[in-house]
């Protein structure tokens, strides 16, 4: 047996790596295959664990978050800003219910969530604005002055 045949990534199969863990995590699960953990890890990941998608996007007047959250309501979402840090969390609900002749399904998704976002400068707490449309949420974040002073964009010379 050679390490090839213990690393799931050496082997080249393909699977899906879950951030931040990368490799990691489809490593635990080749090692709690035998004991019949992975699928319990696997149901635990797909029902608790929710990080909703986040794209970032700086200007030299703003910092701009945008978070995709379907199905979630404005209600279920708080937002903070912490010195260099914008925190947000909420609370995803799910609850379906199918029936048809003989048979009645009733599934439920309860999960919550909590992302802290790094922010690449300082911002102005009182001007910071968030809106929800959709299950979209943006949160628009103003530099503060000494943060534009110290933005400067650079032309590359060719030769």
């Amino acid at each position: 047996m050679s390490i090839r045949d213990l690393v799931p990534w050496l082997r080249g199969e393909e699977r899906t790596m879950l951030w931040p863990r990368g490799p990691f995590v489809a490593f635990e699960r080749e090692l709690e295959r035998p004991f019949g953990l992975g699928r319990m890890m696997e149901r635990e990941l797909a029902g608790v664990l929710y990080t909703p998608p986040v794209d970032v996007k700086e200007t030299e007047q703003e910092v701009q978050v945008i978070a995709e959250l379907p199905g979630l309501e404005k209600g279920d979402i708080e937002i903070w800003v912490e010195s260099n840090h914008l925190m947000f969390s909420g609370e995803k609900k799910s609850e379906r219910e199918k029936e048809s002749g003989s048979y009645y399904s009733r599934e439920r998704f309860y999960g919550s969530f909590t992302r802290m976002i790094p922010l690449p400068c300082e911002v102005n707490f009182d001007k910071v604005e968030a809106t929800f449309k959709n299950g979209i949420l943006t949160v628009t974040m103003p530099k503060t002055e000494e943060a534009k002073r110290h933005h400067k964009k650079i032309e590359i010379q060719s030769e």
